[in-house]
């Protein structure tokens, strides 16, 4: 029996605007099986984004959403969060929203462990607001504001994440459509902040201006270059060059910020 995704989805919103190949559709679909799978009160449940593609996907869920402004998808979930601390607070959104203008946010969201899940859609491009280059566009890769290749080094935002103190970061593709709903699942379980990050495509201000000759050949390079931990662990540096290391990257137990802040609280209060 097919999945019912129609009763999370708000009457009258869809068709979706992402483009035919986009992968922010499977992850719209993912984290609805995960909220499902959680058994999330969707009255209790905020989704939070900032601007971008995968910003818009809180607008088609039936939940209490938040469609803020660029870059500050994680300071407005971290108001939200420390103002109803029993509300399920997740925030969605792309690499340039996440990483660049919203980038000095995600790290003090991580360094805090405030209890937030926070699910970065990677696809290496500002896909809605003109195809620029992002934080993570692989280096010598076309986009309209590098058209000679990008001269930069690439963030890794995994391992930025764990750097910057999420107690949970996890990866995986667009292309393990059955893996995102289980990472997100157990990220939403978590106490603290989750980073779950899933590598996507743009097939139209990426994959047109890099030589993908279809979507299918950008799905295939997800699937042939993933990983997963535990085979990674017996591969050696050279044989994961360029490789996409999917699974839970990071796990560990550290007190929550909402709940220490409320300790704080109490000792001002003299209680």
């Amino acid at each position: 029996m097919a999945y019912d995704y129609e009763k999370s989805i708000r009457p009258g919103k869809l068709p979706h605007i992402w483009c035919p190949g986009c992968g922010h559709g499977i992850i719209m679909k993912g984290l609805i099986r995960a909220m499902d799978t959680c058994e999330l009160d969707r009255t209790q449940t905020a989704i939070v984004s900032g601007i971008g593609c995968a910003s818009r996907l809180p607008g088609y869920l039936d939940a209490c959403t938040l469609h803020t402004a660029h870059g500050r998808a994680a300071a407005f979930a971290t108001g939200v969060k420390m103002a109803r601390p029993d509300m399920n607070v997740i925030v969605v959104g792309g690499d340039g929203d996440g990483t660049a203008i919203g980038g000095n946010h995600f790290i003090h969201a991580c360094r805090r462990n405030i209890d937030l899940t926070y699910i970065v859609m990677n696809n290496h491009i500002y896909g809605m607001t003109g195809g620029q280059f992002s934080p993570t566009t692989p280096t010598g890769a076309m986009a309209s504001t590098t058209p000679y290749g990008n001269p930069d080094p690439t963030f890794d935002i995994s391992k930025l994440a764990i750097g910057a103190g999420a107690t949970f970061v996890a990866r995986t593709t667009a292309y393990h459509a059955t893996q995102i709903d289980k990472l997100i699942a157990e990220g939403i379980r978590h106490k603290g902040m989750a980073v779950i990050e899933i590598i996507d495509d743009c097939p139209t201000t990426y994959g047109r201006r890099n030589k993908f000759r279809s979507v299918v050949d950008m799905m295939k390079r997800l699937k042939d270059n993933a990983v997963p931990v535990a085979a990674a662990s017996k591969m050696s540096p050279e044989q994961l060059e360029g490789k996409i290391l999917t699974g839970v990257l990071f796990k560990e137990e550290r007190p929550e910020y909402t709940a220490t802040y409320a300790e704080v609280i109490k000792k001002a209060q003299g209680a």
